[in-house]
């Protein structure tokens, strides 16, 4: 991959999409994780108001750490870049406690986690309506295209998304140029919605660089009775995720009425 000229054509394309949008600049959810240490990168190589959001909820002090030395430097290299921090954790917790129906367990987790990814989602378009910004998104290809890892209306709620052609290979690989500092680097991606340090592959069962044969074996025409051993597992992984999330990467269904039905 020709990573300086990637990062030209999104830079530029970025300023481009502001301009025709009659927008200033980009409103950008930091994590402390890889994705979103990017984009906010990118948005700020524009020179166009970048503004940072860092939103913890019960948050991994790992998390929080990486999040801040981000913003801190991004900072002192970009005279463009400005931060604030919205601690949604007592929005949250008050939300936890006015809804009182409850469900099988894991279902409730993961209804509560993803309801962390819309208060996220809330707050950045918040943010952007106030100051006339863009929501940028922090997805990668795997992520957006692959597995669906991510919350419907949540961090997939974006306004446009400059890093979503990207394989999380090529997204590090654009990363080390940008200079995005070695913690995030180095740290297990995380989606960072569960309150501790649980892993992109603790809850997928298979890492990026598997997910990223499996989406190319799936490109190719390959099916499972074509892999043994570890390949067919994180094959069938990744066809379980693609199949199950399938909803979030297509246009929400709407029933059409037949034409006669409404003479």
């Amino acid at each position: 991959m020709q990573t300086e000229k990637v990062i030209d054509h999104i830079v530029n394309w970025l300023k481009d999409y502001t301009e025709k949008a009659r927008v200033n600049g980009f409103v950008v959810g930091v994590s402390g994780g890889i994705d979103s240490a990017v984009t906010s990168t990118l948005c700020a190589k524009t020179g166009l108001p970048t503004l940072c959001i860092e939103m913890p909820i019960h948050q991994a002090a790992s998390h929080v750490s990486r999040a801040q030395e981000h913003i801190a430097q991004l900072k002192d290299r970009f005279e463009n870049v400005l931060d604030t921090r919205v601690d949604l954790t007592p929005v949250f917790d008050q939300m936890t406690q006015q809804v009182s129906i409850k469900g099988d367990a894991d279902r409730d987790e993961l209804a509560w986690a993803n309801t962390r990814a819309r208060l996220r989602m809330s707050t950045l378009y918040y943010h952007a309506g106030l100051l006339n910004k863009l929501v940028a998104g922090t997805g990668n290809k795997v992520e957006d295209f692959g597995v669906g890892f991510y919350t419907k209306y949540g961090d997939g709620g974006v306004d446009l998304s400059p890093i979503a052609d990207l394989m999380k290979s090529e997204v590090y690989a654009i990363g080390k140029t940008l200079q995005v500092p070695d913690s995030i680097m180095v740290a297990a991606p995380s989606d960072g919605l569960w309150g501790d340090t649980r892993s992109d592959e603790d809850q997928i069962g298979a890492s990026y660089p598997e997910l990223e044969w499996a989406m190319n074996m799936e490109d190719e025409g390959k099916s499972v009775s074509d892999f043994d051993g570890r390949k067919k597992e994180v094959f069938e992984i990744y066809q379980k995720f693609n199949r199950a999330n399938k909803h979030k990467m297509i246009p929400i269904p709407v029933c059409d009425i037949p034409a006669n039905l409404k003479l």
